[in-house]
């Protein structure tokens, strides 16, 4: 009966996606970013509103896994956020459980400054101190020749954004994070998919993270996940998950890890639950099996969505192919095989117009632009206006209350992607269509302001 009644709510359902959502979207203004959902999604998410089971559940073990999969690594849990698993991600470096490996108060961590500003605030929020690293323009990626001559005896991690989906030179890195002992973990959110020498993004350093924000590669709505192939490390990253639990058990079930009543940990009697020990001073950043059943089905999908936003860069990038001498182009290093996550363009200092000129003529003509996030991020109030210690490459650490311009010309090309650059969308709802109207509007507005 139950079976029958879910046959006839999902029946329903594929009738009400096709009569509202089921026609090919035309585009009036062209979005830099968007989702694209089916009928799959819909069903999905039902069927685990008929579960009532709220919280996650079947759907979020069996999206865990797919990720897990799809990624070829051992471990991924699903999170609430990109943001949050960044946050898991960095907080679970500074564990206790590490040893002397672990991350404390004081230490530095090395990123960059043009991007977004959830890669830096876990370091900030974890009493660390970050530092800045010029980019290069084109890639728009850290300079890894720069780094070493920054790494002091008190760094101990590399805390790095693939650019849009456009991958740093891991090489680089990773004998870098060898020769000094440092963590890597690579904020993967923008970069779903794409690869680096073969390897998928995300899986080279000790932590991976991603988000399924609907801008995003796969979306969930809300959500993200974190992988790692170290097994202390999935256990600690849990545990900042799960409110900062001891005990591996998931919500619902009890006696999973088989100690639930049979250690003493802390100043706790011995035989208190294991369930109700905390390791970790923890978050609860789980998602729900909502959101779990979405990505289930978005994740069958996401290497045709791939395809197309390659494709719409490609194209892109054959169409403005003409206009190299006033805009520079993204810039694939060998090797390297992006997951496009919008398309970068930058204004050449010697146009005779600005980035600012050309924004708008773009937005006033219905095609959709979005800054590099944070241009440089040493200029947003989150730093300005608060007391936050920093280094800039190899200079000596400061507070933000002694900034002054002297100290932005120290990353040159971070300042000239913050007025320079910007982007427009590759996402899969977009066709050939749409990405030849971006490019005749480029051309239109440079042939009026030449």
């Amino acid at each position: 009966m139950e079976q029958e009644l879910r046959r006839k709510v999902k029946d329903a359902a594929r009738e009400y996606y096709k009569e509202v959502y089921g026609k090919k979207r035309v585009f009036d203004y062209i979005p830099p970013s968007g989702k694209l959902l089916g009928e799959e999604e819909l069903l999905n998410m039902i069927d685990a509103s008929l579960d009532m089971w709220l919280t996650a559940g079947r759907f979020n073990r069996k999206f865990e896994s797919k990720f897990a999969k799809y990624m070829g690594v051992k471990y991924a849990l699903s999170t609430n956020s990109g943001s949050s698993a960044n946050l898991l991600a960095f907080s679970a470096l500074t564990s206790h459980k590490l040893g002397e490996r672990g991350l404390k108060k004081g230490d530095e961590v090395i990123s960059v400054a043009a991007g977004f500003p959830t890669t830096i605030n876990p370091i900030i929020q974890n009493g660390m101190v970050p530092v800045f690293i010029d980019c290069e323009v084109g890639t728009y990626n850290i300079d890894a020749d720069k780094i070493e001559e920054a790494i002091t005896p008190k760094t101990k991690a590399i805390f790095l954004a693939h650019t849009l989906g456009n991958s740093y030179d891991l090489d680089k890195i990773m004998q870098l994070a060898e020769k000094y002992n440092l963590w890597v973990i690579e904020d993967s959110c923008d970069a779903l998919g794409g690869e680096y020498k073969g390897k998928k993004i995300g899986t080279i350093g000790h932590i991976g993270t991603f988000s399924f924000y609907p801008a995003h590669h796969l979306t969930m709505g809300e959500g993200g996940a974190v992988i790692t192939n170290d097994p202390l490390l999935y256990k600690i990253i849990m545990s900042f998950r799960d409110w900062g639990r001891d005990c591996c058990c998931p919500p619902g079930k009890d006696g999973v890890c088989g100690k639930r009543f049979s250690q003493k940990l802390g100043n706790l009697p011995f035989g208190y639950d294991h369930k109700y020990t905390y390791s970790h001073v923890g978050y609860n950043l789980k998602i729900t099996d909502w959101q779990a059943a979405l990505g289930c089905s978005q994740i069958d999908k996401l290497d045709g969505f791939l395809e197309i936003r390659r494709r719409n860069a490609e194209l892109l990038t054959e169409l403005l192919s003409d206009l190299k001498d006033y805009l520079i182009l993204p810039v694939v290093k060998e090797g390297v095989k992006p997951s496009w996550f919008g398309y970068l363009i930058s204004v050449k200092e010697t146009a005779p117009f600005t980035k600012q000129q050309m924004v708008e003529y773009l937005e006033n003509h219905k095609i959709g632009t979005r800054q590099l996030f944070a241009g440089n991020i040493l200029r947003q109030p989150m730093i300005v206006d608060n007391d936050v210690d920093f280094r800039i490459g190899n200079s000596k650490i400061i507070n933000s209350k002694e900034l002054t311009e002297a100290h932005y010309k120290l990353l040159p090309n971070t300042e000239f992607i913050m007025n320079n650059t910007f982007w427009v969308g590759t996402f899969p709802a977009l066709g050939e269509n749409e990405i030849r109207r971006i490019s005749e509007t480029v051309h239109k507005f440079i042939k009026e302001h030449k």
